[in-house]
């Protein structure tokens, strides 16, 4: 089953998104609370812990096939390069960049993801410009036919739709035999993510939903070690 319980009944989760607070944080907390519809974000002067944890009654999906490819994204494509996990440590840089607003990515964050991204759970997708720079990314946690995305970034002034382009990318790697049964968790979904094709359902639909994307195999992620491949 994929949700293990850790959180208790979802049916006794609070009516609000955030359901939990922890101080302890490890990968293997993080990797059962993704499995149970949970995605940890860090709380900072407060007294209930170091960690939120936390479960939208409202969530953010995207389907791979509903990703909303304007003309003009595929013309500004053809400007960029994109990787996969090639520089995750960069991204992860440009999405914990303190100059930009509502930052939740702390030390303990960086730390435990970075640990995931060595085991082959976290990936990340780098968007590079015409002169080798990174302009943008994305990264996010691999479960299955799970993709749970954490974080995107642009450059403001060398990467318009550099992070659009990231998800192109992402979208295309989905795009496989197993593409009707993927999910991408983009958490909430925003104006700027509305306009991409992500649309909101029910918690409860949410955690039906990946109930069946956790049993789906694995993409074909370049980077993943072979004992992640098992």
């Amino acid at each position: 089953m994929a949700r293990l319980g850790m959180f208790g009944p979802p049916s006794e989760w609070p009516a609000q998104d955030l359901i939990a607070f922890s101080r302890e944080f490890d990968q293997e907390l993080v990797l059962q609370a993704y499995r149970c519809g949970v995605f940890p974000m860090a709380l900072h002067a407060t007294d209930f812990g170091n960690m939120g944890w936390w479960s939208p009654l409202r969530r953010g999906i995207l389907l791979p096939d509903g990703l909303r490819v304007t003309r003009s994204l595929r013309k500004s494509a053809r400007h960029y390069t994109t990787t996969i996990d090639q520089d995750f440590e960069a991204v992860l840089a440009g999405c914990a960049d303190p100059r930009r607003p509502f930052g939740w990515i702390d030390e303990d964050i960086r730390r435990v993801y970075l640990e995931l991204h060595r085991s082959g759970y976290v990936h990340s997708v780098e968007t590079w410009d015409s002169s080798g720079r990174l302009v943008g990314g994305l990264y996010g946690i691999s479960l299955g036919g799970l993709f749970a995305g954490e974080s995107m970034f642009h450059d403001p002034e060398l990467g318009r739709d550099a992070s659009k382009v990231a998800l192109l990318r992402l979208v295309q790697l989905l795009t496989d035999g197993h593409a009707q049964e993927r999910v991408i968790d983009t958490q909430w979904l925003t104006p700027h993510l509305a306009s991409l094709g992500v649309i909101e359902i029910d918690r409860n639909d949410y955690l039906e939903l990946i109930e069946e994307a956790l049993e789906v195999p694995e993409p074909a992620w370049p980077s993943v070690p072979e004992r992640r491949r098992a």
